[in-house]
């Protein structure tokens, strides 16, 4: 366990991330959503990230019914605020967003400080807990000042307060990121698919900064939406298909990481956990199976000689290669 920033809070270097388990692009049923969390605790997973956005709110049910069965104590739960969830009489699905659940809400930006707040009572009923240990602003990209202003205070005072333990912002850019780290007292920022083996823009100012300033960084996104985990012609980059270029370079990657006796996935798990300011590692996962792959990825020893390759061959920057 490793603590974030300066905080009291804790969390395992492989974490969960829960979005799929709201049906990220195709339905997981409550059954198999359960058993996503079940395999992850069995394999030691103690952190699990979630927020209102997956699946407008089915995510914090889901995550907080598995967990329910164990320990409080024994956990690491972050969601987080910037979304609010209105309900909706529209009817349909919520694909438009990503997630196949019905469209029970709509979603309303709002970093204002009630809205935070609001938020967060709102995720603890949803969750059925007293408590969640870390808060992340979540995607203020277009919404940067009022979350400064409004939000990111309203935070701090709520850690204060010792309503949560750990607060910060998760996004999908490293620039901003930097500037929280910079400018405000987070203890973590969630930097997601800009610290992979085919992205390393949060190495330039991001990560740097975070070492300097004492903030932990959590990394998502380790696969890229999944080109990392199985490079094949209709895998994902980043949500969308896979650029020709990525995708042989994923490959080439991929018959390197075989050659040394290892695997693409426990390569690209290796590479965001080694740096030394990363706190953990958030993996998705829809089904048991992924779970326990996802964790047998992350035990996968990656040999040196693998990383010199990938250096060698101008795949990997030798600066960002542990």
């Amino acid at each position: 366990m490793t603590a974030l920033g300066r905080s009291s809070v804790q969390v395992t270097g492989l974490g969960l991330g829960a979005a799929p388990l709201a049906g990220l692009f195709t339905e997981v049923t409550e059954e198999q959503a359960h058993a996503t969390v079940a395999a992850a605790w069995a394999r030691g997973v103690r952190y699990f990230d979630t927020a209102p956005h997956y699946g407008v709110g089915v995510s914090e049910r889901r995550l907080g019914a598995a967990l329910r069965e164990h320990p409080r104590a024994e956990y690491t739960v972050s969601t987080k605020v910037g979304r609010r969830l209105e309900p909706s009489s529209d009817g349909g699905d919520d694909l438009a967003n990503g997630f196949a659940v019905p469209a029970t809400h709509r979603r309303v930006w709002d970093f204002s400080a009630d809205g935070v707040r609001r938020s967060l009572e709102e995720s603890l009923e949803r969750l059925g807990l007293d408590h969640v240990d870390v808060v992340y602003l979540h995607d203020p990209d277009d919404h940067a000042e009022q979350a400064f202003r409004e939000g990111y205070p309203a935070l701090e005072k709520l850690r204060s307060e010792g309503v949560v333990g750990a607060i910060g912002a998760g996004m999908n850019q490293a620039e901003m990121l930097t500037r929280f780290v910079r400018e405000t007292d987070v203890d973590v920022v969630l930097c997601a698919g800009r610290y992979t083996l085919l992205d390393q823009r949060a190495s330039v100012e991001l990560l740097p900064a975070a070492v300097e300033r004492g903030v932990s960084v959590v990394i998502g996104g380790a696969f890229n939406s999944g080109l990392l985990a199985d490079p094949k012609p209709e895998s994902t980059y980043n949500y969308d298909r896979a650029p020709g270029e990525l995708l042989r370079a994923a490959l080439r990657m991929k018959e390197a990481a075989e050659r040394h006796g290892t695997t693409l996935r426990a390569a690209a798990l290796a590479f965001c956990a080694a740096h030394p300011a990363v706190a953990s590692v958030l993996v998705g996962a829809r089904s048991a199976a992924e779970a326990e792959d996802c964790a047998q990825q992350f035990a996968t020893p990656v040999p040196a000689a693998l990383w010199e390759e990938l250096r060698d061959t101008g795949l990997l920057p030798a600066k960002d290669v542990s």
